[in-house]
């Protein structure tokens, strides 16, 4: 009779963790990279849509090499997340934003006690990032964003004008229809309807108004004092530049820099996802920028 050796953790899986419930049913994992300075400040990665927060593990590992400590977790159904998608209740943007990340930013707060916190949003995680340091100017020092612009379908340009309006209201009515995305144009994995619905309202509007909510996220995000970051990569075809310079004039009081990633960068992967292929690179600026205030030449 023979027995299998015992498997071996992955890094990701090994990395401190903390569980945090948030109280309508849901379980997040956050997994932590802490620095040995006490006061150094936090960046919290929150991912894109259907991705999962490991996939940031260089990232992580490239931000904390810098000097800074870091936090990752899933959204809510994806990843690490329970319960797994198909098995709750439909959710959107109100959940995500008003329940998930009031709890986590929590957690974050009590493990790294007096430091700053930094949210790193990419892509769907770069516009909750965004919405929550609005509604939540106190808790968040700065704001990093990756790949994320508004969806608006005008932000795209004339050339891309039909294109954004068909196939994401597409999905907003499959969504409605079959009260989740079952995955295919543009957005190839499942994701829950709520949230589907809200993204091709926004689409549709411009204006972020999730399904429930009371507050008047369009116009916080007027009001936004915060540092903002706002990165675009010059291959990026679902979070073009046009729509990251568009969701940042609806910014006009924060104190925005901007980094266009292009052939002349030391960014050689400028795709919406394999840009976490030059993390170290990006990781640099991005440490420098919330170090400075500054982005390096």
């Amino acid at each position: 009779m023979t027995t299998e050796a015992p498997k071996k953790r992955s890094e990701f899986n090994a990395l401190e963790s903390r569980r945090v419930e948030t109280g309508d049913g849901c379980v997040l994992t956050l997994r932590f990279l802490p620095n040995s300075r006490p006061d150094a400040p936090v960046v919290l990665i929150l991912p894109a849509m259907a991705v999962k927060a490991k996939t940031y593990l260089p990232l992580a590992k490239a931000l904390h090499a810098q000097g800074l400590s870091v936090a990752t977790v899933d959204l809510r159904a994806q990843g690490e997340a329970t319960p797994p998608l198909g098995e709750h209740r439909d959710f959107g943007y109100l959940e995500l934003l008003e329940t998930d990340l009031p709890a986590v930013v929590a957690a974050v707060t009590e493990r790294f006690t007096g430091a700053p916190i930094h949210l790193f949003g990419h892509s769907l995680g770069g516009q909750l990032a965004l919405l929550f340091a609005a509604a939540n100017p106190d808790r968040v020092a700065g704001v990093t964003v990756i790949g994320t612009g508004t969806v608006f379908w005008w932000a795209f340009g004339p050339r891309r004008w039909f294109e954004a309006l068909s196939q994401i209201q597409w999905i907003g009515l499959i969504a409605r229809w079959k009260g989740h995305w079952p995955g295919g144009v543009l957005i190839p994995a499942p994701m829950p309807g709520g949230v589907m619905r809200d993204w091709s309202w926004h689409s549709l509007t411009s204006y972020y108004r999730p399904k429930g909510t009371r507050r008047k996220y369009n116009s916080l995000l007027r009001e936004l004092t915060a540092p903002v970051l706002a990165i675009s990569l010059s291959e990026d075809v679902l979070g073009p530049k046009s729509n990251v310079d568009f969701l940042v004039s609806r910014m006009p009081s924060a104190r925005v820099s901007r980094w266009h990633a292009d052939e002349n960068s030391t960014v050689a992967h400028r795709d919406h996802f394999l840009w976490v292929k030059d993390a170290p690179a990006i990781a640099t600026k991005v440490a420098s920028w919330i170090d400075s205030g500054r982005l390096p030449d």
